[in-house]
């Protein structure tokens, strides 16, 4: 089984693990007292088993600091549902049920002095992470884990690109040799992936450039540096590569989603930019781009409440124009940012999820 080296440095929304506000009254009827977790689970289903707002998980979940990773869930686990002074929490039972899970709480707090933040210095721990369970399904957003890229402009311009396929033709596919210009620092049997000016995006509101969708067209392996010049062999493709192209070094990003829903409460009103694989509506499992990135604030895992946004229609008492109030449609999740955007899931909807709609932190009963 593969696996993956961590920089374990654990997240702000992790530090205060005694700050549960969920109550009793928060945790579905139906919410099971035990829970096996079985392969093929997905953190958002387990939320969406225990709460209304799945969203709240990170305020119920009690890590373990004994077991393997302790914001990691694995198949087999067994959780238990608690109620500890009218708080609800969940956590892994490691035997001793309610009793042992208010200790680790208590001993938790006494570590950190009473005041609720553990501090935790870096370490490199080695966890089988394709064994935990992901945050949501991977098939929904995998290509874009690994091939989506938002660049500005001006990064695109100065990465080394496609000067002419072999025999001087102005196209190429998988097998064929290209050669490319202007990478200083181009190392031969390196990796990189070919990528082509896509949709541009501005934001709606005060029309901002907000940068443009690199298209993942091809990638290849440098065989030969002669100079200025290199020469990459195409090893895959979905088009043909062109003259003008541009290459970046293949990222080395981790396919397992490693983050928990969690509740941008600092993040302001946004918009939905782009339908991926739409003209311009979508539903349950698209992925969409927002235009709120890591400037403002966004992470993996914040979740957002999708309104529709109110339609304009003339008063026709005062002869003016008027916007309806926007309807609350569904619900994503953010799985990878940028800088000035950010790439969500819908794992809600109760209508047709459309561009120009509006993202908000979520609140109690989104």
């Amino acid at each position: 089984m593969k696996k993956l080296v961590l920089l374990a440095l654990v997240s702000a929304m992790f530090s205060a693990p005694l700050q549960a506000d969920v109550k009793s009254s928060d945790v579905k009827e139906s919410a099971p007292e035990r829970y096996t977790v079985k392969k093929g689970d997905t953190l958002w289903d387990i939320a969406n088993r225990y709460l209304q707002d799945p969203w709240r998980w990170p305020e119920i979940w009690q890590a373990n600091q004994q077991v393997r990773n302790p914001h990691l869930i694995y198949p087999g686990d067994k959780l238990l549902l608690c109620h500890i002074e009218q708080r609800a929490v969940v956590a892994v039972d490691d035997g001793g049920g309610c009793e042992g899970i208010l200790a680790n709480m208590t001993n938790k707090a006494s570590v950190s002095g009473g005041s609720g933040n553990v501090k935790l210095s870096p370490e490199i721990k080695v966890e089988n992470l394709e064994l935990a369970i992901p945050a949501i399904h991977l098939k929904d957003i995998r290509a874009y884990l690994n091939d989506g890229r938002v660049l500005d402009a001006s990064e695109f311009e100065k990465a080394p690109y496609v000067l002419s396929a072999s025999d001087k033709r102005v196209l190429a596919g998988q097998g064929d040799i290209v050669y490319i210009r202007g990478g200083k620092d181009l190392v031969l049997g390196e990796s990189l992936s070919v990528y082509r000016k896509g949709v541009r995006y501005d934001d709606p509101d005060t029309k901002e450039y907000l940068g443009f969708e690199a298209e993942d067209i091809a990638s290849g392996r440098i065989i030969a540096i002669n100079g200025e010049v290199a020469t990459l062999q195409l090893t895959r493709g979905t088009q043909e590569v062109r003259i003008g192209d541009r290459l970046f070094v293949n990222e080395a990003r981790a396919i397992t989603p490693i983050f928990y829903p969690s509740n941008p409460s600092d993040v302001k009103t946004g918009r939905i930019l782009r339908i991926m694989g739409s003209l311009g509506s979508g539903g349950l499992n698209s992925v969409i781009v927002l235009n709120r990135g890591e400037r403002d604030g966004v992470k993996q895992g914040n979740t957002f409440a999708i309104y529709q946004r109110g339609g304009v229609i003339t008063d026709r008492l005062k002869g003016d124009l008027v916007r309806l109030p926007s309807e609350r449609a569904g619900l994503a999740m953010v799985f990878r940012t940028f800088d000035k955007v950010s790439y969500a899931i819908i794992l809600r909807a109760s209508t047709r999820i459309a561009i120009g709609d509006e993202v908000r932190p979520p609140i109690s009963g989104d």
